[in-house]
């Protein structure tokens, strides 16, 4: 089931309509008619549809958008502290110095485990945690 189709209408393409099917003669022949005296109106009252669209987008202001108010965006610049520059040296290495471990033991893998009593190596050995 690695690979499925699905069906013509989950697509994304092709969401066209097609053509308009009527009922009935009647219906067709009653749009056709409405769509015409539609067309009549408009020239009789001469709009041109899209004259009007393009008069209207060219008379329209330019769209600037609010400034976002963001925290931070009134408030008072305060300067950063000043401060001198010293150069980053590596700290010195970190190296175990008393005598408290015993050893160092392997658990599993990688995993090393610092062992401070007899007892800790012992259960190490058993592999009890």
């Amino acid at each position: 089931m690695s690979m499925h189709l699905a069906h013509p209408a989950l697509s994304t393409t092709g969401k066209k309509k097609g053509k308009h099917k009527f009922r009935n003669a009647d219906q067709a022949r009653k749009s056709r008619e409405l769509d015409v005296s539609w067309k009549e109106l408009q020239k009789k009252w001469a709009t041109k549809t899209e004259v009007k669209k393009h008069k209207r987008a060219l008379s329209a202001k330019v769209y600037n958008p609010p400034v976002p108010n963001h925290r931070g965006v009134g408030d008072p610049k305060i300067p950063s502290r000043v401060s001198s520059w010293d150069p980053c040296i590596k700290p010195p290495d970190k190296v175990y110095t008393g005598s408290e471990m015993i050893g160092i033991g392997q658990l599993h893998k990688s995993n090393a485990i610092p062992i401070f009593k007899k007892s800790d190596a012992e259960d190490l050995a058993k592999m009890r945690r």
